[in-house]
């Protein structure tokens, strides 16, 4: 079991594609983050965008849907992700991004916003 002074921030953006039925959409993203936490990860924080328009077609696609995953897991569990990413049908893109602790601090505020704005309304 990995300890947590190995563990690196990532963030993971997925684009499925968007023909997928919303239990199919909920399977496939629960498959990535089961993933990481099988393979010595913890998930911080999710995000599910849902549909939204590509900025350029993919596939001849101009739709996909989102879905966003902050997460801590030892550096060669990503190499691992990537070749369940590619093998997969339904994910159109995805892109890895490895997280400084700048962007782990702007995220937890941008979270702790959107959580007190939800709250006083």
């Amino acid at each position: 079991m990995a300890t947590e002074n190995n563990l690196q921030n990532y963030e993971l953006m997925l684009i499925f594609t968007p023909v997928l039925a919303e239990e199919d959409y909920k399977a496939a993203q629960k498959k990535f983050s089961d993933f990481i936490t099988e393979h010595g990860g913890q998930i911080v924080h999710q995000e599910i965008w849902g549909l939204r328009s590509l900025s350029y077609p993919i596939n001849k696609r101009t739709t996909g849907l989102y879905y966003v995953l902050e997460y801590m897991a030892p550096s060669d569990t990503n190499a691992k992700l990537e070749i369940q990413m590619n093998r997969d049908e339904n994910v159109i893109r995805h892109m890895v991004t490895r997280l400084d602790k700048f962007s782990v601090a702007y995220n937890v505020r941008k979270r702790n916003k959107n959580l007190s704005a939800a709250t006083a309304s």
